[in-house]
């Protein structure tokens, strides 16, 4: 296992770097020119020279990249002189928009769209697998068909409009909760769980509706198995066949669409933060695309590929845990 680990972790840096790679040259390498953007519309030609020189734009690319990468483990200086400006580690850069660094202005979103993500995957995961297991052992019968029809409904239901319907019927109509306002968890837990309860609804229904399906598939493949008939013919509970025998070798399909779902809206759900006005991730990197802020954008990338390969690695190593099978 730790050999394994070993090799994963080289991997999950090798894609990271190559990614990094990828997006440095799509941003640097287009015919758009950050130092104009940087430097705005009355921008004289010394103060454009003196910005492109600030941002090292005037080295090769190769050592552009070289420095992105090297900023990011260990800091860096950018431009010379009395224009120099030292970028604390990890430096990501700075915002065109603000002059704010990518890295704090990240940090400071974080908390808002972890909180997003982490709550709304509890209740998508309680409801999906509830629905699908529940599917799974009454299949064929009414219960089925109604959980089933019930998913495929609210999966083809966009976020944007469940969450507009939520805002309407339980804000508007009921006045049952307050319009969202990000709380932080550490100043009152009760306000932040109350205001993120509808963003938290408005993902859970979607994803719940695709995991409920894919669940009742994998239990419905899984219950069918030898080793279950075996726990049967033991006379073991139905609760133990069910939920340690059965449940545990379903969920491996399961964790992999987690991993994927949960390390994408870690860095941000636009969609669902833009229409109940949380200021997290998402909505930071859907104002540096209007913008064109390409430190923020290059940042956010980044970061959302950072979660997404870890999800994968975390996943790899919990399917161990979940299916004994999976270690021989």
């Amino acid at each position: 296992m730790t050999l394994y680990l070993g090799r994963r972790l080289l991997g999950v840096i090798g894609v990271l770097i190559a990614i990094a790679a990828v997006t440095f040259t799509i941003f640097y390498v287009l015919p758009s020119d950050p130092a104009a953007a940087a430097c705005g519309k009355s921008c004289s030609a010394e103060r454009l020279a003196a910005i492109r020189t600030h941002m090292g734009l005037d080295q090769p690319l190769l050592r552009q990249f070289a420095d992105f990468v090297t900023g990011i483990f260990t800091g860096r200086t950018m431009g010379s002189g009395q224009y120099a400006l030292h970028c604390d580690f990890p430096c990501f850069g700075y915002s065109y928009e603000n002059s704010e660094a990518v890295w704090d202005l990240l940090m400071d979103r974080l908390p808002v769209s972890a909180s997003l993500a982490l709550g709304a995957a509890v209740l998508w995961l309680l409801l999906g697998l509830t629905a699908g297991v529940a599917a799974a052992l009454r299949k064929d019968t009414l219960t089925d068909r109604v959980l089933m029809v019930g998913a495929v409904a609210a999966a083809s239901l966009p976020v944007y409009f469940t969450s507009m319907m939520l805002i309407y019927g339980l804000i508007r109509v009921a006045g049952l909760l307050p319009y969202p306002q990000y709380v932080p968890f550490g100043e009152d837990p009760a306000h932040w769980a109350s205001n993120l309860l509808l963003p938290w609804f408005a993902l859970a229904i979607l994803y719940a509706a695709m995991y409920a399906r894919q669940s009742r598939s994998s239990m419905i493949e899984t219950m069918g198995e030898p080793f279950i008939r075996t726990a049967r013919a033991k006379g073991l509970p139905r609760r133990t066949v069910v939920v340690k025998h059965g449940l545990r070798a379903g969920m491996t399909p399961i964790l992999t669409i987690f991993g994927m779902d949960l390390g994408g809206l870690l860095a941000g759900a636009v969609i669902t933060e833009s229409i109940f006005g949380l200021p997290g991730i998402g909505r930071l990197f859907y104002g540096a695309l209007s913008t064109g802020d390409q430190p923020v954008i290059l940042g956010v990338t980044l970061l959302a590929a950072t979660f997404i390969v870890v999800a994968n690695l975390v996943v790899d190593l919990l399917y161990a845990v979940v299916d004994p099978r999976v270690r021989f």
